[in-house]
């Protein structure tokens, strides 16, 4: 039993090394390029992925280039998308985040940039022979968090895209009941005004000229 514990906390560290996965959210201001990189090796499977979080109309330009700069992804104001590419060649590869339409919105943009496949938790899984009872728990349990993690992430956006956008929407109320309140204010000094003229008296001023 501890043989078989040993062995699966052996593998979970292995599969942690494995594969790597950039997650980072950042600040993209007006008129700014943000760009990454990364070293990926020839033959490795890779995936990009990108959401606007809050910012103008929640779009951001995206690109990606490999080594030789050669365009392999190019989009523009894109709200989210997802990029699924092998590389062809050892090297370091750059994608870049453009806000440089914008001339007064800053955006929030969150980027998921993984390199690599997950291996298979156990090698035994590739084989004919049966997992153990604990190997079997570990699979299921890795499988359920690795679950978790993306609904966890999807729901984090969500959440933080909602609140950008009731905090907009509370903004722009706020400056519209005030306009409200600016007008009401106006129209009813000019009502006073104009109906203290109805009630004056007009006095006519008469000249006589001398012959």
């Amino acid at each position: 039993m501890a043989l078989c514990a040993r062995r699966a906390l052996c593998a979970l560290w292995l599969w942690a090394c494995a594969a790597r996965a950039s997650e980072i959210t950042f600040e993209l201001p007006d008129n700014a390029k943000q760009c990454f990189y990364e070293e990926v090796a020839r033959g490795t499977k890779c995936t990009l992925e990108f959401q606007v979080i809050t910012g103008g109309h929640y779009d951001v330009d995206c690109r990606l280039e490999d080594p030789d700069g050669i365009v392999l992804y190019k989009e523009m104001k894109k709200q989210y998308d997802s990029f699924t590419f092998t590389a062809s060649r050892n090297g370091t590869y750059k994608f870049c985040f453009s806000n440089e339409f914008s001339t007064f919105t800053h955006k929030t943009v969150y980027f998921d940039f993984q390199v690599g496949e997950d291996p298979p938790l156990f090698p035994s899984e590739n084989r004919v022979t049966a997992l153990t009872q604990m190997e079997s728990a570990c699979v299921s349990i890795h499988e359920a968090l690795k679950s978790v993690i993306d609904y966890q992430t999807h729901f984090r956006l969500r959440e933080a895209q909602g609140r950008s956008r009731a905090e907009d929407l509370n903004t722009r109320v706020a400056y519209w009941s005030i306009g409200e309140a600016i007008i009401l204010l106006v129209v009813s000094i000019g009502q006073v005004f104009l109906l203290k003229s109805f009630f004056s008296d007009k006095r006519t001023t008469t000249t006589r000229v001398g012959s």
